[in-house]
């Protein structure tokens, strides 16, 4: 089983405690249907453990396969410069199926976020940077599909319906003792 080679920091894009008993880790794509479809179930995850759980999204953009990948990422790392990821990361879930440069732009005024930003940060190289850094740990740890997900560090294979994973992580948390 791959273990995750880049533990989860402050500066991870972080839902819940970074000491949380269950640490759910994925390495996803905006673009890719399997990771808009666990949205949801993420989602479900968080509200029925609460505080025992934390999330972190890592980029890691297909860009053979979806060509808007790199771009909507690039776009998530701008909004949250600005303080506003997770609503820049669900609105991208939300329209995944029309990614486009208009549609990317639209969410980007959407958020109020700033398009003057956004193109210093394209030019100097910052927002890719920082998608690049999230690709290459998802490599060392093994990654190699979205959605790829980590428990506790390891790597999770299994079904990412609701009932698969709440079983998981409720076994996860006897064995610490929760």
């Amino acid at each position: 089983m791959s273990k995750l080679s880049v533990s989860v920091t402050k500066q991870d894009h972080l839902q819940g405690a970074l000491n949380a008993a269950c640490s759910l880790v994925e390495y996803g794509d905006y673009e890719c249907p399997s990771c808009g479809e666990v949205q949801p179930v993420i989602k479900k995850l968080q509200a029925h453990f609460g505080d025992q759980m934390s999330f972190v999204f890592r980029n890691f953009p297909l860009q053979e396969v979806h060509p808007w990948a790199e771009a909507a990422a690039e776009v998530a790392e701008l909004a949250g410069s600005q303080g506003k990821f997770w609503e820049m990361h669900d609105l991208l879930f939300a329209n995944q199926e029309d990614l486009s440069e208009s549609t990317i732009q639209a969410l980007v005024r959407q958020l109020g976020l700033s398009e003057a930003k956004m193109l210093q940060a394209s030019s100097n190289g910052t927002l890719k940077s920082r998608v690049e850094s999230d690709f290459a740990g998802g490599i060392r740890s093994g990654v190699n599909g979205t959605p790829t997900f980590f428990l506790n560090g390891d790597r999770y294979d299994g079904s990412t319906d609701f009932e698969s994973m709440v079983s998981l992580m409720e076994q996860v948390l006897i064995s610490n003792g929760d």
